[in-house]
């Protein structure tokens, strides 16, 4: 994708994410979007097919970055030097949340909040994959993947709400709170 069509592409996600502080997912409308961004409906429709599309490809992006391979260091942290472990994971990923909570908020504000979760949790369950190594104490690592990864995205559905806590202390919060999860520590 050239320089062009980032902006653009940019352009259309911030139009998105401020109309979805504004009104449900399913009351924004695909002329309220071009309006917003100030692009034709044929450039929308070259970089998205549908609403759910731009959606689906907005959480993309925050994922993309949020989950990135190694961290490096970065404005707003640096674990490029931590060692790594479930609870450096943790935090860095609540950092990159905190760093995209305009777009975050947004998405989770409204109806829309259950295709980002969903996405999401997906993506968690890799994470908590690369720390468990099978079953625990008899319990399916399936069952045991899906309960940390839906415990830990409502725990940042909830610290969006009351961001006056680091991403220190939520990923410690969670940890204190799945004590199976200090044993692997």
């Amino acid at each position: 994708m050239d320089r062009r069509q980032k902006k653009t592409r940019q352009a259309i996600f911030n139009a998105f994410t401020d109309l979805l502080e504004q009104k449900p997912f399913s009351a924004v409308t695909v002329s309220e979007i071009i309006a917003a961004a100030d692009v034709g409906r044929s450039t929308f429709y070259t970089h998205f097919e549908t609403k759910d599309d731009l959606l689906r490809a907005l959480c993309a992006e925050v994922f993309e970055h949020v989950f990135s391979g190694a961290p490096v260091r970065e404005q707003t942290h640096d674990f490029s030097s931590t060692p790594r472990d479930l609870r450096a994971e943790l935090t860095h990923i609540l950092y990159h949340l905190r760093d995209s909570r305009r777009y975050v908020r947004g998405v989770l504000s409204r109806e829309s909040g259950e295709i980002f979760m969903s996405a999401f949790r997906e993506h968690l369950k890799a994470v908590f994959a690369r720390e468990l190594r099978g079953a625990v104490d008899g319990v399916p690592e399936d069952y045991l993947l899906n309960h940390l990864a839906c415990d830990f995205a409502e725990t940042v559905r909830w610290w969006m709400k009351n961001e006056s806590y680091t991403p220190e202390e939520v990923s410690g919060f969670f940890l204190v709170t799945a004590p199976f999860l200090n044993r692997l520590q």
